[in-house]
């Protein structure tokens, strides 16, 4: 089978996706068997093409040029000069007009609506196409409706990404430790604030440390979405929901951000051993599932108090394994867009087991 993939969204993380297929093309044909071309890419700011092999003289034979479309970017920030193509599409007609066979759904998050990001994969799993994506919203707001239609659909939906980008978070939890009770998931789940905590055990203010963490490019101008913690919430919704089983809304996720943890606060867990990190925690209790984000002081043993700088890390608490705990990149733009990689060679991997016949319990695993 040759997957032809739409990208939709062509920020940081689209072009992260791109460059690792552009680079590494070759040489997963020959490794794994994944034939691909990218076919359309479309971008509200940057542009759309789509490389229609009917319309003689408007596409290529094999797809857009990545490395011709990624110099583009580069040089002018858009795609819109790609000198072959049809041009102007939105991002809904180029998901479901398009001869594309696999969705990469790569647009911002927004965790108050899940929008357009919902939009998109309802879209293109109605219109039978596998989905992979790195979107947050959707996956956290939408899952179970989201699910549904990829298996009434027959088509996979996958969403590695959404959690601790390209480190294998879910795959960990739900194909890993299949067979094991998963008790309790807690983890540092958002890069920026690890940072800022990290950073005040040197004696800086939360303020100094926020204004160089935008400097850095790790927090942005406007740091609400991780200070206040709703990026991690968003990733302890899908751990609740996918991997534990749970049905939990946003209302139900007890919050706190770090705004309150102050350079005094610091330096008290310091002196007794201890060290603030801003924890988010999915837990059975009383026979249904709780979840928490919130500032947590962790002795200085516990394996999450030494993970420190922009890393993000999780421990699975288990019965048969105890604690098993994964560390990695939590952002970046080949992190994250490896992750849609991964989802791709799993989709991939599935497909030429199941030979004809795709096996409805398998769809929606992630």
């Amino acid at each position: 089978m040759k997957y032809k993939i739409a990208i939709i969204g062509f920020g940081t993380v689209g072009q992260g996706f791109a460059e690792i297929l552009e680079e590494k093309g070759v040489w997963l044909k020959e490794r794994y068997g994944l034939d691909f071309d990218v076919v359309a890419i479309s971008d509200p700011v940057k542009g759309s093409v789509y490389a229609d092999p009917s319309r003689h003289g408007t596409g290529r034979e094999h797809g857009l040029d990545l490395k011709k479309i990624l110099s583009l970017i580069k040089e002018t920030g858009k795609i819109d000069s790609y000198s072959e193509g049809i041009k102007g599409w939105d991002s809904v007609r180029t998901i479901t007009d398009t001869n594309s066979n696999v969705i990469a759904e790569a647009s911002p998050t927004n965790i108050e609506t899940g929008e357009p990001g919902i939009t998109h994969i309802r879209s293109a799993l109605n219109n039978k196409k596998h989905v992979i994506t790195t979107n947050k919203g959707p996956v956290a707001l939408a899952y179970r409706e989201l699910a549904k239609l990829a298996s009434e659909n027959e088509v996979f939906f996958r969403f590695e990404g959404t959690v601790i980008s390209g480190t294998p978070a879910l795959n960990l939890g739900l194909e890993a430790l299949a067979g094991i009770k998963i008790q309790e998931i807690r983890g540092i789940l958002n890069g920026t604030t690890n940072y800022i905590l990290t950073e005040m055990e040197s004696g800086k203010t939360y303020e100094e440390v926020l204004r160089e963490a935008q400097r850095l490019g790790y927090a942005e101008a406007k740091p609400d979405a991780d200070v206040e913690g709703w990026d991690a919430l968003a990733k302890v919704l899908i751990l609740a929901n996918v991997v534990m089983g749970g049905n939990l809304r946003v209302q139900d996720i007890e919050r706190t951000g770090i705004t309150g943890i102050t350079l005094q606060d610091i330096q008290e867990a310091k002196s007794e051993n201890k060290r603030y990190k801003l924890i988010g925690k999915v837990r059975k209790e009383n026979g249904g599932i709780k979840a928490s984000v919130r500032p947590e002081k962790l002795n200085i043993g516990d394996s999450l108090a030494q993970v420190n700088g922009v890393l993000n890390a999780l421990t699975f608490v288990t019965d048969e394994l105890r604690e098993v705990t994964i560390v990695g990149p939590g952002a970046g733009r080949r992190e994250t867009g490896f992750s849609l990689l991964s989802d791709l060679l799993n989709i991939h991997q599935l497909l030429e087991k199941s030979s004809s016949t795709i096996d409805p319990s398998r769809i929606v695993t992630c």
